[in-house]
C-alpha cells in the first residue's frame, strides 16, 4: 500500500481540486438565477 501511496496523493488532490471548481462554479450559476428570478419578482411588483 505505501508504495501507491507517492501515486495515489498527486491524483487525489488533483480531484479535490477539480471537485472544488465544479462545486464553486455550480455555486455561481445558482446565485445568477437566483439573481435573474429576483430580478423578474421586482419588475413584477413595480
Amino acid at each position: 500500500m505505501t508504495r501507491f501511496a507517492p501515486i495515489a496523493l498527486p491524483f487525489a488532490a488533483l480531484i479535490a481540486l477539480a471537485a472544488c471548481n465544479t462545486v464553486e462554479g455550480a455555486g455561481r450559476d445558482i446565485e445568477s438565477a437566483g439573481e435573474a428570478v429576483t430580478d423578474t419578482a421586482q419588475d413584477a411588483q413595480d
